[in-house]
């Protein structure tokens, strides 16, 4: 087994977290569940692949994740950051092996990856940001950054290189959790938007590609005006990214992620303009 202590943060998550430790069981050392008050059977699956279970309240994401670092025992060279719903390929989990090996001693400290994102079953080839996730580091060098939404991987030290194997992101539970899940993303990242027009989380120390995206999507996006710049978004990644060519699935996706999803954003940063309500944190979804 690789020398990694895997850690999933979980609030119910029965669907998927069978078929995730399952991908991983084989593969680390260790799995850490931490779980924020689960009403479901996603503890006693967890127990039943012998992960360690945790429970903590959830704030937000990176200080979950950020907490699982701390508090955990983390004893192994590597830590991985793995959601419920991504699953890794055996092909992924052998490249993964070499690499460690290879740069257990020398400044690579993270390995980055690609996903293979799946949609109401149906594999989206077309279309998708081809994003690329920092998941794997060197453990005690490696911290999640501290922001509403969008938030990073950051190595405080050393180079991070990218494995070529995807790995594969089940984000779909059925209609009614994912405009759930939505709503709550558009929550937040409304939240971000105005964190980062008034100069906080503008910038990532000593990652430069990630302040430079940051800097594309308030510097160009949010240049087009409110409501029109999601409609020319879906135009963009539906016609010019082809992603019209993944079917009925494809159409559902990119019009309710690049359409719906970012108008929805847009009508909380309306309504946050219009009334100005103090932030709170969202909490986990419900």
């Amino acid at each position: 087994m690789a020398d990694v202590t895997i850690i999933i943060l979980t609030k119910n998550e029965e669907v998927n977290l069978h078929d995730c430790l399952k991908s991983v069981q084989s593969f680390a050392k260790r799995i850490v569940v931490v779980d924020s008050g689960s009403s479901d059977k996603t503890v006693s699956i967890a127990k039943e692949f012998g992960t360690d279970v945790y429970t903590h309240k959830f704030e937000n994401y990176a200080r979950q994740f950020n907490w699982a670092i701390d508090n955990v025992n983390i004893d192994t060279k590597w830590t991985f950051r793995l959601d419920a719903d991504e699953r890794l390929t055996d092909d992924l989990c052998n490249e993964l092996e070499k690499l460690i090996k290879d740069h257990e001693n020398d400044n690579i400290n993270g390995i980055t990856m690609e996903a293979w994102l799946y949609f109401m079953g149906h594999k989206i080839k077309h279309g998708c940001h081809n994003k690329r996730k920092l998941m794997l580091f060197k453990t005690g060098i490696g911290r999640i950054e501290d922001r509403k939404m969008d938030e990073h991987t950051i190595l405080l030290s050393g180079k991070a290189i990218s494995a070529k194997e995807r790995f594969i992101h089940y984000d779909f539970k059925d209609m009614t959790h994912w405009i759930n899940k939505m709503n709550w993303y558009a929550t937040r990242e409304m939240q971000d938007y105005f964190e980062y027009k008034g100069g906080k989380n503008s910038n990532v120390d000593g990652d430069s590609v990630i302040t430079e995206t940051r800097k594309k999507k308030f510097g160009v996006y949010y240049k087009f005006p409110i409501f029109v710049r999601s409609h020319l978004l879906f135009i963009y990644y539906y016609i010019f990214r082809l992603g019209f060519l993944d079917g009925k699935e494809g159409f559902v996706y990119h019009y309710m992620y690049h359409r719906w999803y970012r108008c929805l954003v847009d009508a909380k940063i309306l309504e946050q303009i219009k009334y100005n309500r103090p932030f709170v944190e969202t909490g986990d979804l419900k």
